[in-house]
């Protein structure tokens, strides 16, 4: 039980960095970005192949830059080609998928056997006893939680969250939207590629087809923290999305346990919930006017 535990930690820390990438995206920017699932994929697939090359740490800075460039894609297919956010991401998406290969050597995977990572690295200097793996990943997710609270609180960071709230409002006061549409995607991509660079390195591989479906398990992750903790503040945010994440991969680890739900159907559990998360204030909306109505009908019939 207490290694179920422990890797559901481990695993909710490492995929708070899609929840956070997507609350920065979805959230404060207001884009629907889709490129979340090759970007991480992309992640792995550099810190892979460069740790397998003897450079764990090395690894992990070029994923970021990797990330942060294919962000810098699809913001530039919105803001200087005209092309609707939800397409662009799905064409930065498509185009990944070769980037994705081609790194990875053409190969549909790359593996990191008796290779050093960052893990490693970590587990030999004895430092977190058998807790080494949630130490590191939980410490690069808060550090990165930290930057982006602090970074959204800068100048570059408000503009970006006013950008979210009105981009007409953004351009009149002299702040170009397209700069601020491409620092944010960038960052929101780098961070998902860093999920994705640490994974890798958690798992010892890179698979061409393991970003499948992030997208939506970076949306449950954010909209359950949401739902738990609320969205009051941008730091309450990050926490949200830290902790949606822990939540969501406990709720995982359950349903693998008990069986409550085949593994087969988690996905598609995984994509109701979303919906329903999404819909709820429309839901909410119905369900008082309905009550309303039917308010409205006893008074009628005295």
């Amino acid at each position: 039980m207490l290694y179920v535990i422990q890797t559901a930690l481990e695993l909710g820390f490492m995929y708070a960095l899609v929840a956070m990438a997507l609350f920065l995206s979805y959230r404060v920017l207001d884009i629907a970005d889709l490129t979340t699932d090759g970007g991480f994929v992309l992640g792995a697939a550099v810190s892979v192949t460069i740790a397998a090359m003897g450079h764990p740490v090395l690894a992990v800075f070029a994923a970021l830059f990797a990330g942060a460039a294919a962000g810098f894609v699809t913001a530039f297919l919105q803001t200087r080609l005209g092309v609707p956010p939800i397409l662009a991401g799905i064409v930065t998406n498509t185009g990944l998928y070769t980037v994705n290969l081609m790194v990875m050597g053409w190969s549909s995977n790359v593996s990191l056997l008796k290779q050093e990572t960052l893990f490693t690295m970590l587990r030999a200097t004895g430092i977190g006893g058998s807790w080494y793996k949630l130490m590191l990943a939980a410490g690069i997710t808060i550090l990165m939680g930290c930057l982006l609270v602090w970074f959204l609180g800068t100048r570059l960071g408000l503009s970006i969250r006013a950008t979210g709230d009105n981009t007409e409002m953004v351009r009149a006061s002299s702040i170009n939207p397209v700069f601020t549409i491409s620092v944010g995607l960038s960052v929101a991509n780098a961070m998902t590629a860093l999920s994705g660079a640490i994974v890798g390195q958690y798992q010892k591989s890179a698979d061409i087809n393991s970003g499948t479906g992030i997208v939506v398990i970076g949306l449950a992750c954010l909209i359950i923290g949401e739902t738990v903790f609320g969205r009051r503040s941008v730091g309450r945010n990050v926490v949200a999305a830290m902790a949606g994440s822990i939540v969501y991969r406990f709720l995982y680890a359950i349903i693998l346990k008990t069986s409550i739900v085949p593994i087969e159907c988690l996905k598609l559990v995984t994509a109701i919930v979303v919906a329903l998360a999404i819909a709820s204030p429309s839901l909410r909306d119905w369900a008082a006017l309905e009550k309303r109505k039917i308010h409205s009908d006893k008074r009628g019939g005295r």
